[in-house]
């Protein structure tokens, strides 16, 4: 857990506390109607700094997407193993360190994509 939700959290709890305290010292002989209000703000108020904190990511939860536009046209649903021949699908292909690999199920060959220009 980090620094920011640990802290967020303590202060939720304050809040919490201080809230039922208020609301139950409402109900006291020297009372006032006022502080089921304040103890109530102070809970809703508690509870939301859960919830924000909550919500907030931690690093590493983020969600990376890499779309990768080339230049020439690849066509996956005609895409042959350069060693066997077998026939692949965009299953077979994926992203090692930037570069498109080809892993063929069927001889178990991997080669990496190289794009011919259109000209």
């Amino acid at each position: 857990m980090s620094a920011g939700k640990l802290i967020g959290y303590i202060f939720a709890a304050i809040a919490i506390f201080f809230g039922v305290i208020f609301i139950w010292g409402a109900f006291g002989s020297e009372g006032q109607p006022s502080w089921i209000i304040v103890g109530t703000i102070s809970v809703l108020i508690g509870f939301g700094i859960i919830w924000f904190v909550g919500k907030k990511l931690t690093p590493g939860d983020e969600e990376v997407k890499i779309q990768i536009d080339l230049t020439g046209d690849i066509e996956l649903d005609t895409l042959t193993c350069k060693s066997c021949g077998g026939h692949l699908s965009s299953e077979h292909t994926s992203l090692h360190e930037g570069a498109l690999v080809v892993d063929c199920p069927f001889c178990g060959t991997n080669y990496q994509i190289t794009e011919k220009p259109k000209w």
